[in-house]
Formats: structure tokens, C-alpha cells, sequence
């Protein structure tokens, strides 16, 4: 079963075609998944968003341990954004060369010496997994990362149950359609965000989307502003432009854009360095956080996302120092970790480079970057490591055992793309939301998830890069 379709849903080829025209259809005609597309020529084109056209069989043991691990991985996650040595201590080397990340641990250390001036955090995570297969078939959790910035797929995977059931149902499969688990992690960020703006205390501030320039996943955002609406909570969306052209604080460090009081201020925008285009868009950031509104998430809280922090918390002893009293959760955390290696300088380092080398088919090096399609892979990882192997820039990435899950065949549904049976590759996203006032945790939530798929012939990339397409589990 792990290596296909299962034999309920397994289509000939010309079924498969014909059905995948049928999904198609229903998509549009149902007016879901959509989002918007920038072309060549700065046009917009509304289309569906790419998907598959059966559900992916997922062992329901693995999928369940992955939901029952989120708030603990809430929990973890904002217990390192608290701890501001243990963030210096993680992030020494990697600060020393690479750029980026050196701005943001700027900003931390600015807010750190200043004093917060909001009690309230907001966390809005994902942690993503994939499913690592053992010689004997039987298939063990790894996580991959976990996003604290710009979690996205929220809004669309609330839709794809819907697609999917119709498709199966089409399909003659209506118990199999019945299987699809409800999913709506939208309203379960909305509901997160909603608290954090009820605790700010205003009824009259805003929720701000901080969003790009270009936005091609538009209406992703739109099913958590829809959440919120239905709240009678007032959104905006504004650019690191409009926040540099508009913005400001006042003597109590309340932050205003476009004359407009702001609660919560929601990042959907900020994770990687070509979101910075001036030195204004920096003094943006650094003013959000310094003002009274509350950050979803805080810079501190975009640093635990770092790499280089998910190396160094598997470690041993470190998830202790999180969990002193709690021995079963850090070893249910522990258990989802896959090899993590420093590459800092040192003899520990240069075995970590020399033990790449050898078999670059079993690693894969991972800089500090999010948005998928920025890690390396066999040869092309090896020619990085060629070239800083013996430099501080190496300590710029972290090394990680390369994890093999079981291929299934399937169709990924993408605009002007070739219709086609695939093998394909899965990936497990949870999301998690906690607020947080002072030292009370007021939430800490698992709501909802995200499968991911794409075809074998890729190694990296998620949704937005363009290879990877939307999905769901069905449990066996």
C-alpha cells in the first residue's frame, strides 16, 4: 500500500485523464483554491491552485503522533524565544557570516536591551515532516523544519477536503470520500490572532497583514482575514513601503498606519533577504518591533525558526533544558528528530564536512533561508562544500541526514502543466497556534494540517516555488 495508490482508487489511465478534467472543472466551478499569479508582462491571472488529483495514503499511527506533538512544539518554541543567551549562544557562529540573519539578531538584541514593550506574543507555526521508510517497510516520523514566520497553506488547505471528497465521489469511491478529514487551519489562526487582538485591548486597532509587493498566494491570506471579518475584527494589508511611508509610534509606542491603530501586526512577509529592497524596510521592521502592537510572530520568535537553532536542539541535554521535568515529551520530540550536524569550525565541523563528502547521497545542507528551493543535494552540495569547507562561511549552513520517504503514484494538477501519472514524494505540515501574555499561556492549539506532494524528480521545493501542490491524507 505504501508504494501506491491503494487498490479501492487505483484508476486505469484513461479514468485517471478523464477524471483529472472533472476535478479541474469542479475546482473552478466551486471557486476554491484559487490565487492570484503574477505573468511576464505584470498582468494577474486568477487560476486554481495545483493540487492533486487523489488523496495521498498516510499511516493514521504517524499522522497522529505528528498532531499530538504541535503544542509541545508551542511550548518549545516559545520557551526558546524567552531565553535570549541560549538564542546568542545558538546563533554565534552563523551571525559571523551570514548577513541576513546577522540583521534580524540586530533587531533581537536592540528589543532585548530596550525591554519588550507589549507582554502579549502571537505564534503561528508549522511543523513539517516527512515520513522516512525503513528496509522493512515500516515508515517513522522526521520532522524537516519548523516555520515560526509566514506558516502559509493555512486558508487553501481548508478548501482541498471539499475537492477531494468530490473527486472520489465522482469516481464512484463514496466511501473513500467520506474518509477525507475535516480540515480548516484558517479558522484556527484566526482564532489565535483574534485573542492576541482582544488582549491588545482596543476595539477600534487594526489587524495588519504585513504583505508583499507581488503577492502570488493572495488568497491564502484571504480565509484568515475572512475568519476575522466574521469576528467583527478589522484587517488591513499594507507593504513594508507603506509602514516606512506611513508608519510611526507614539509617546506610548502605539504603532499607526495610514492614520490607523494597530493591534496585531501579522507577517506574511519578511523570511528571506530579497523582502528587505532598503534600508527603510529595516527601520520598518525595527520600528513594529519596538511599537506596542503585538508581533505574530516577534523577532525573537522568527529566530527560533533559524536552522541553525533546529541543529543545535538536537544536541544532547538541550531539549532537557526546556523540559527538565517532562522526560516522555523530550523524548517524543527527540524521537522526530532526523541527523542534524554542525558545521561550525572545529574538529567537529570538519568531520561533519568530511562525512558529507563521502557519501553526499545521505545528507542534504541546509542554509538559513525559508521559502523552499534553497537547500543542495548530492553533487551540487558537494561542490558547496568544496568551496567553503575550510572558511567560517560553512558555519552559515547546518548539515542534515537526507530522509527517504515512500513513493505513491498520482497526478499533480498544475496550470499548463502535462497531465500525467507521477511517482511522487509527501510532506506533513501541522499547524500550531499559542498566545501568550507575560508568563500565562492563554492558548497553545494544534489546528489543522497540510500535505504537500510532489514529483520524485524534485529534491527541494514547496507550493510557492512551483513544484510541490496541494494535498490530503487519507489514513490507513
Amino acid at each position: 500500500m505504501a508504494n501506491a495508490i491503494p487498490e479501492k482508487i487505483r484508476m486505469n489511465t484513461t479514468l485517471l485523464e478523464h477524471l483529472a478534467e472533472v476535478a479541474k472543472d469542479a475546482a473552478l466551478l466551486k471557486g476554491v483554491l484559487m490565487r492570484i499569479q503574477e505573468t511576464p508582462n505584470s498582468s494577474e491571472l486568477v487560476t486554481y491552485a495545483p493540487f492533486t488529483l487523489f488523496p495521498t495514503p498516510v499511516p493514521e499511527a504517524v499522522f497522529s503522533q505528528a498532531l499530538a506533538l504541535q503544542t509541545h512544539f508551542n511550548t518549545l518554541v516559545d520557551k526558546i524565544s524567552q531565553d535570549a543567551e541560549f538564542l546568542q549562544d545558538a546563533l554565534a557562529s552563523t551571525i559571523e557570516v551570514d548577513d541576513f540573519t546577522a540583521r534580524l539578531f540586530k533587531i533581537h538584541q536592540q528589543i532585548v536591551k530596550e525591554g519588550t514593550s507589549q507582554s502579549v506574543v502571537c505564534g503561528l507555526n508549522r511543523s513539517d515532516y516527512m515520513l522516512d521508510q525503513a528496509e522493512d517497510g515500516s515508515s517513522s516520523l522526521k520532522q524537516i523544519e519548523i516555520n515560526t514566520i509566514a506558516a502559509s497553506f493555512g486558508g487553501l488547505s481548508s478548501c482541498t477536503p471539499d475537492v477531494h471528497r468530490h473527486i472520489l465521489q465522482v469516481a464512484g469511491q463514496l466511501e473513500q470520500s467520506e474518509r477525507i478529514l475535516d480540515n480548516n487551519p484558517a479558522a484556527g489562526l484566526a482564532r489565535a490572532v483574534a485573542k492576541a487582538w482582544e488582549l491588545y485591548g482596543s476595539e477600534k486597532a487594526v489587524i495588519m497583514f504585513l504583505v508583499e509587493e507581488g503577492q502570488r498566494n493572495i488568497f491564502d491570506h484571504r480565509y484568515v482575514e475572512k475568519e476575522l471579518w466574521n469576528r467583527n475584527i478589522a484587517t488591513m494589508r499594507r507593504r513594508f513601503d507603506d509602514v516606512s511611508k506611513t508608519g510611526s509610534l507614539d509617546q506610548d509606542k502605539r504603532l499607526f498606519v495610514d492614520g490607523q491603530e494597530v493591534a496585531v501586526v501579522y507577517f506574511r512577509n519578511g523570511y528571506m533577504p530579497q523582502n528587505y529592497n532598503s534600508e527603510k524596510d529595516w527601520d520598518a521592521r525595527l520600528m513594529m518591533e519596538r511599537s506596542l502592537a503585538v508581533k505574530c510572530p516577534d523577532i525573537s520568535t522568527h529566530l527560533v525558526g533559524t536552522k541553525k537553532v533546529q541543529q543545535v536542539l538536537a544536541t544532547p541535554g538541550v531539549l532537557e533544558k526546556f523540559f527538565p521535568h517532562q522526560p516522555q515529551v523530550v523524548e517524543q520530540i527527540r524521537a522526530t528528530f532526523a541527523g542534524l550536524y554542525t558545521l561550525d569550525m572545529g574538529p567537529e565541523g570538519d568531520q561533519t564536512v568530511a562525512m558529507a563528502l563521502a557519501a553526499p547521497e545521505r545528507f542534504v545542507l541546509k542554509p538559513q533561508r525559508e521559502g523552499g528551493g534553497n537547500n543542495f543535494y548530492g553533487s551540487e552540495m558537494c561542490e558547496v562544500l568544496q568551496e567553503v569547507k575550510d572558511g567560517t562561511e560553512r558555519t552559515a549552513y547546518i548539515l542534515m541526514d537526507k530522509i527517504h520517504p515512500a513513493p505513491v503514484q498520482n497526478v499533480l494538477l498544475r496550470r499548463d502543466a502535462p497531465l500525467q501519472i507521477s511517482t511522487c514524494l509527501s510532506e506533513l505540515g501541522v499547524f500550531g497556534t499559542y498566545v501568550r501574555k507575560g508568563q500565562d499561556m492563554v492558548l497553545n492549539e494544534c489546528v489543522g494540517h497540510l500535505l504537500r506532494t510532489k514529483s520524485s524528480e524534485h529534491s527541494d521545493g514547496g507550493v510557492a516555488s512551483g513544484v510541490a501542490v496541494l494535498d490530503n491524507p487519507l489514513l490507513f
